[in-house]
């Protein structure tokens, strides 16, 4: 056994000697596929604006993004490799577990709600968002409550907490609603947009992106209900691997407690964003403060 670390030590020494790195990581399966490729391998969406989108050039971008590349940053800084190279990975709400899981994403940087039931099979950072879930609806329906939901066509992306919650309160009030799954957000207001839906269920500031950019927000209503209270949203990565999550908490701890964090969420929240210069004037909660200010490891 004594034998086999001194040999494990010496290839590690005769590694740092012939490739000049003077860094590794311990006992961190992500780090060191990191390291010894060069390459970290980031999770993204298309569509969560802004979290996780493209620019017209089709780079990703968002909220989320920018705090990543802060964190690839921090990664090279710690373990002496300027050279760390990015490879962006696209993931939808239904491959997103799978990706992180069997590790073709590093790490999600998008918009996904840390649960107890998916730290059952995931890992989250600190949070660095929260939302609750709302529905949105034509105005002309004349929809605000979750009871005006009532015997009604609503939708949902499928893989998504909030179709388990819009099912959770069918179930429990009996409101026969006929839940239709969809496969992800522009699908689900299309089908709001077209008629073949009543309201679509999603996170609040998803929805109220997607409103902003519609063209013609004032035929749109967001409900005064909630159908959960707001949960926080956490960069996602393999369980486990407790090394690379520390790392990454305590990249995100800098920014958080520091002035970059408003400057950060300012750019994408109370700015004008792509791809059609909306300005979403969301301030900061005071609920996000606080959690950014004193964040919380919850695993």
């Amino acid at each position: 056994m004594l034998k086999t670390r001194r040999l494990r030590l010496l290839l590690v020494f005769v590694l740092v000697a012939f490739t000049g790195k003077g860094a590794f990581a311990e006992n961190s399966p992500i780090l060191d596929r990191i390291l010894q490729t060069g390459i970290i391998r980031i999770g993204y969406s298309t569509d969560d604006a802004p979290f996780s989108f493209l620019d017209a050039s089709g780079k990703p971008i968002g909220y989320s993004i920018d705090l990543c590349l802060r964190i690839v940053d921090s990664l090279r800084q710690k373990y002496t490799r300027p050279d760390l190279k990015i490879e962006y990975e696209p993931r939808s709400a239904a491959n997103r577990f799978a990706k992180v899981m069997d590790g073709t994403i590093d790490i999600e940087c998008v918009s996904t709600t840390n649960t107890a039931e998916r730290r059952k099979s995931v890992a989250f950072s600190y949070a660095h968002f929260l939302t609750a879930t709302q529905f949105v609806s034509l105005k002309a329906s004349n929809l605000h409550r979750i009871e005006d939901l009532a015997g009604r066509t609503v939708t949902s992306p499928v893989a998504t907490n909030n179709i388990g919650y819009l099912n959770s309160i069918n179930r429990s009030r009996n409101l026969h609603i006929a839940v239709v799954p969809s496969s992800d957000q522009p699908t689900a207001f299309a089908m709001v947009t077209e008629g073949r839906a009543s309201a679509y269920v999603m996170d609040s500031i998803l929805l109220a992106v997607t409103i902003a950019n519609s063209g013609a927000p004032e035929k749109y209503n967001l409900s005064d209900d909630s159908l959960m209270a707001p949960e926080p949203y956490g960069l996602m990565f393999r369980k486990g691997d407790n090394t690379f999550r520390e790392d990454v908490n305590a990249a995100l701890r800098q920014i958080f407690q520091g002035d970059e964090i408003k400057d950060t969420y300012d750019r994408w929240f109370m700015s004008p964003i792509p791809p059609n210069g909306i300005n979403l004037n969301f301030p900061m909660s005071s609920a996000l403060r606080t959690i950014l200010h004193n964040p919380a490891d919850q695993q």
